[in-house]
């Protein structure tokens, strides 16, 4: 599983779906930060990640525009592309939240 930097993973808990943001990928570690609180940051390992039942929700990547922090302005990066591109595959633009997938796991 190749992880790239700019994927939204995400895992279900016991009420709510909690999305990550990779923001770094190295040779032993993945640096993930919570979309939700962008003070948020773990590092952790390919293998940990899957193990631990992480999904890949999106390769696109989370720009959040209504951002009003002056640490979240500074730690994000340049988008490679305008972030109101919509993308037709996924049928969002770069600066919308992603959608949980939820799954079944006890059909």
């Amino acid at each position: 599983m190749a992880i790239l930097t700019g994927e939204i993973y995400g895992k279900q808990t016991a009420n709510k779906l909690v999305m990550y943001n990779v923001l770094k990928v190295s040779k032993s570690s993945i640096t993930l930060q919570n979309i939700d609180n962008p003070l948020s940051l773990f590092e952790t390992t390919e293998q940990k990640l899957a193990a631990s039942g992480y999904v890949r929700i999106s390769q696109t990547p989370y720009v959040d525009l209504n951002s009003t922090t002056q640490k979240r302005k500074k730690t994000m990066r340049k988008p490679t592309r305008c972030p109101h591109t919509i993308d037709f595959l996924e049928e969002r633009a770069d600066s919308q939240r992603p959608a949980p997938i939820l799954l079944d796991l006890f059909s």
